[in-house]
C-alpha cells in the first residue's frame, strides 16, 4: 500500500522573474492547489488567475506572520523570489513556525544567476545583502581580487555601492549591474566605481563586484590587529600589537557577543564584529565625543551594527540585557566593582580579558587571577624612533599587565 506524501501546512514556493512558466511540474501543482497565496505585492502579480485568498506583506512581516497563524488548517503557499532560504523569508517562517510546518521548495536564486551569467564559481563569490542593511556592510569583505555579489536594496544602491567603493580606496573596481536576472526584462550594466556614471538602475538588481585596490590605497585585513591609523581616535585605543593579543585572547567565534567596557575608539569591539558578520559586540563608553567616534569608526571600518552604550561602566553591567560570550575592559579596570561585575555578568565557558597600565589596575588583575585562574602576563613594547642625529633608538612604552580567564562552564568544578 503506497502512503501518500504528507504536505506541511505552509508551503514555501520559489519563483523568478520568468513567473509560473519557470516553475517544476511540482511546484506549480502546489501553488495551482493553494487555498491561501501569500506574498509581496511583485510575487503575487505573477499569479494572475487564482481563486485563493490573497495575503501580502504590506503591513509588515509581524502582521503578516499574524495572518498566515490565524488561517492554520488551509492549504497555505507563499511565494518568495528564488531561494527562500537564502536571505529570504524561508528563514523567518521557520523560525516562526518550526520546520516541520514549513515546506520549501527553492528555485534558482538571484546569485546563482548572477555567477551563471558572469562565469563565477558560487563558492568563490563572497555574498553581501545590502537589502535593508546598511551599505557599508560590504566594506570587510572588499579585497583585492576578491568577487563580490551584493543584493540590492533598490536602484539606487548600485551608485551608492560605486561611492563606497571609491571612498574605500577601491574605485578601479569592475562592477556589473544585473537587473531582473531570469526575465524578459533581464539587463546588465557595467561600468568602473570610481567612474559610474550609469543612470538609475531597475529597482530589482543585484551588483557584481571585482575588487581591484586602486594606486596607493590600502587594504585593511579581517585579522586581528588593523593598523592604529586605521581608527579615529585621541589617544584612548588599545594599540596595535596589544590589540591583537587581546583579541587572541578572547577569540572571537561566529554568532557571539562582545561587551567592551571602556571602549575608548571601539578598536576591540571592531574587529571582534569584523572576524565574522555574525559576531555583535557592545561598546560602553561614558564620554559622549567618544561614543560618536565609535560609530563613526565602526561605520567607516564595515560594522555600522555595533551597539554603542553610552553610559557609565558600572551603570551598564546593571541594564545591559542578556550574558556576553566574551568581556573585554580596558578602561576602568581598577574602579571597584568593574571587573567583578563583568565577571558575573558573563556566560559559563565564557572568557574575559583585561588591560592594565597602572599599579592600580595591575593589582586588581592579580586579585582576579588569584580568585579566577586564567593566565596574568605583563608586556613590555619598545618602538624605533629617529632622533635629531638620525639615529635610530628604542624607546620604551609604559608596561601592560594582560588577564585573560575562560568561566567555568555550568558543571564543571
Amino acid at each position: 500500500m503506497t502512503q501518500a506524501a504528507f504536505i506541511p501546512p505552509i508551503t514555501v514556493v520559489g519563483i523568478g522573474e520568468d513567473g509560473l512558466d519557470g516553475l517544476s511540474p511540482a511546484a506549480r501543482a502546489l501553488v495551482d492547489g493553494a487555498e491561501v497565496l501569500v506574498g509581496g505585492g511583485r510575487h503575487l502579480a505573477k499569479v494572475p488567475d487564482h481563486a485563493a485568498k490573497r495575503l501580502d506583506w504590506s503591513g509588515g512581516f509581524g502582521a503578516g506572520l499574524d495572518l498566515i497563524r490565524a488561517r492554520a488548517g488551509r492549504r497555505i503557499v507563499v511565494l518568495a523570489s528564488g531561494d527562500p532560504l537564502y536571505f529570504g523569508v524561508g528563514a523567518t517562517l521557520i523560525r516562526h513556525f518550526g520546520a516541520a510546518s514549513v515546506l520549501v521548495v527553492p528555485a534558482p536564486g538571484s546569485v546563482s544567476l548572477a555567477c551563471a551569467r558572469l562565469g563565477w564559481s558560487i563558492p568563490d563569490v563572497a555574498v553581501v545583502t545590502i537589502h535593508g542593511r546598511p551599505k557599508e556592510s560590504l566594506i570587510p569583505h572588499l579585497a583585492p581580487g576578491v568577487r563580490v555579489v551584493a543584493l540590492s536594496q533598490d536602484g539606487d544602491s548600485p551608485a551608492e555601492v560605486a561611492r563606497l567603493l571609491t571612498e574605500a580606496g577601491f574605485g578601479p573596481s569592475a562592477m556589473a549591474v544585473l537587473e531582473h536576472l531570469g526575465g524578459a526584462k533581464e539587463h546588465r550594466v557595467d561600468g568602473v566605481a570610481g567612474a559610474w556614471d550609469a543612470p538609475r538602475c531597475a529597482d530589482l538588481n543585484i551588483i557584481a563586484i571585482d575588487c581591484a585596490l586602486a594606486p596607493g590605497a590600502r587594504a585593511l585585513t579581517r585579522r586581528a590587529g588593523l593598523p592604529d591609523d586605521a581608527f579615529e581616535h585621541d589617544g584612548q585605543i588599545t594599540k596595535r600589537e596589544i590589540r591583537a593579543l587581546t583579541l587572541s585572547s578572547l577569540a572571537p567565534l561566529p554568532g557571539q557577543t562582545l561587551w567592551d567596557l571602556g571602549a575608548g575608539s571601539g578598536s576591540v569591539a571592531i574587529e571582534w564584529m569584523r572576524a565574522h558578520r555574525s559576531n555583535r559586540a557592545v561598546a560602553v563608553e561614558r564620554d559622549a565625543d567618544r561614543a560618536a567616534r565609535i560609530a563613526r569608526n565602526a561605520a567607516r571600518l564595515g560594522v555600522p551594527g555595533l551597539e554603542i552604550e553610552t553610559r557609565d561602566i558600572l551603570d551598564a553591567l546593571h541594564r545591559l540585557d542578556g550574558a556576553p560570550d566574551a568581556v573585554f575592559v580596558g578602561g576602568a579596570v581598577g574602579w571597584a566593582g568593574v571587573l567583578a561585575g563583568a565577571w558575573d555578568r558573563l556566560v559559563p565557558g565564557g572568557r574575559m580579558a583585561a588591560n592594565a597600565v597602572t599599579a592600580e589596575g595591575a593589582a586588581a588583575l592579580t586579585d582576579m587571577h588569584r580568585n579566577h585562574g586564567g593566565e596574568l602576563i605583563r608586556i613590555q613594547l619598545d618602538r624605533s624612533v629617529n632622533k635629531d642625529n638620525d639615529m635610530t633608538v628604542f624607546e620604551s612604552a609604559h608596561p601592560l599587565t594582560h588577564w585573560t580567564a575562560q568561566k567555568p562552564a555550568e558543571g564543571d568544578a
